[in-house]
Parts: structure tokens; C-alpha cells; sequence
């Protein structure tokens, strides 16, 4: 975080608040689990959704259905910026090397995605050893540093969890959830946050408080009209 005179200093050149960003601590995992696992059995009966790991050796389509996801999930939240199919192409080649089993969740009714959750392990653990570099006198000796300490990482982060708006009080999220709790937290002890949800997405703040998540930073925007 930056120092509380930061905020003083930047109002000072006469910035003004635009909107505030929460993140979110899982600070006990198996309480977050046992709450989920009772919401997602009430909700299963009349869900048909099924919830399935992302394939990671087929990215090319599973970044598609994450990008249609998208594009329809965030649609109307602040700041909002449609996924072109080239930027997630991008976005799929950067981060397939830091990708793990168990850490994306796809959810899906019929043959229609209609939600996902994405995490990513906390890769600064990793990039400590690497010295900024994935090959060196022309070998990958960075890239097999990233795959070998990346497997030892235990600490993450779900940056993305979405579902399209006709499905939000179907119990989707919920499940998503719970999935990607029990794979990474439960079963292989890492702990983590969720970052960032607006402050005004009233929905998915009151759900994490009612899982035992606590909000322990905020991001803020500012903003300022030019003359």
C-alpha cells in the first residue's frame, strides 16, 4: 500500500475519487468450504450447471469461452472495456506459462459457458529466482526455473469470477467457487486473496463477507477533469 500521504498529495493537484477497487483475504478456508458446500447443495437441484477444470492443453478454445463470459458478465460494470479476440489471445499466451490444475473453472449449461473463475498462483515467489531472465546463453534455463519452483508456490490469487447476468442468482458463483477452494486451498494448502471487486457490486461483496472473506485493502481511483 501506498503511504496515507499519497492520497493528500494527489488531491492536492486537485484529483477527486472516481472509484474504489476491494481486495479480499480467504482467512479460513474450510469455513469459507462448509458454508459454500451448503449453498451449492440447496442450488444444485434446480442448477443444471455443470463445473468443470479449464482444459489447459486446449487454451485457444477455452479462451474463447472465457472471453464471451466476459464480454457478457462485466458488460455493465464501471470502467468496462470489452476482451477483443486478439488481446485474449495475447492474454492466454502470457499467462499459460503460470497457469496450474485446479486454478481455472469453467461453468456450463447444455453446451453454453455461462460462468468461470480464474486464479493464478503468486508467481513473485518464482520470478526471486529467475534474475529477470527465461533463457540464458541460449538455453531455458529461466523457463525451466518457473516450471520447477512454480509447483511450490503457496500463495494465490482469484482474479476473475464471473457469470452471465440471467444465471447470478442461480448459485454459479457459488459453485465456482467452492471448486476453486477445495483444489487450491483445501487440498494443497495455499492461501490467497480475491482482488478486485468494485465497491458498488453490492452482490459479490455481501457474498464474500457471508463466507468469512475479509476486506483488507483498498485500490483507489482517481480522477480529474481536464480544463
Amino acid at each position: 500500500h501506498n503511504p496515507p500521504y499519497y492520497q493528500r498529495l494527489i488531491e492536492s493537484c486537485g484529483f477527486t475519487k472516481a472509484k474504489d477497487w476491494y481486495a479480499w483475504w480467504f482467512v479460513d478456508p474450510s469455513k469459507a468450504v462448509a458454508h459454500l458446500q451448503r449453498l451449492a447443495a440447496r442450488f444444485k437441484a434446480r442448477c443444471p450447471a455443470i463445473i468443470r477444470p479449464a482444459n489447459l492443453k486446449n487454451l485457444r478454445d477455452e479462451s474463447r469461452r472465457l472471453r464471451e463470459i466476459y464480454n457478457q458478465a462485466w458488460e455493465k460494470n464501471w470502467g468496462f472495456v470489452p476482451f477483443t479476440q486478439v488481446e485474449i489471445e495475447f492474454m492466454t499466451k502470457e499467462l499459460k506459462p503460470m497457469l496450474l490444475p485446479g486454478f481455472a473453472w469453467i461453468a456450463e449449461i447444455g453446451d453454453e459457458p455461462v460462468g468461470f473463475a480464474l486464479g493464478l498462483p503468486d508467481v513473485n515467489v518464482v520470478l526471486r529466482h529467475l534474475n529477470g531472465r527465461l533463457t540464458r546463453f541460449g538455453l531455458p534455463i529461466g523457463l525451466i526455473k518457473l516450471l520447477f519452483y512454480k509447483k511450490r508456490i503457496r500463495k494465490g490469487r482469484l482474479i476473475a469470477l464471473g457469470v452471465i447476468e440471467k444465471y447470478r442468482r442461480a448459485g454459479i458463483a457459488e459453485m465456482l467457487v467452492l471448486r476453486i477452494i477445495e483444489e487450491t486451498m483445501i487440498k494443497r494448502g495455499i492461501t490467497g486473496e480475491l482482488s478486485m471487486t468494485l465497491e458498488d457490486n453490492f452482490m459479490i461483496n455481501r457474498f464474500l463477507e457471508a463466507i468469512g472473506a475479509q476486506r483488507y485493502k483498498t485500490y483507489r481511483i482517481f480522477d480529474r477533469t481536464l480544463t
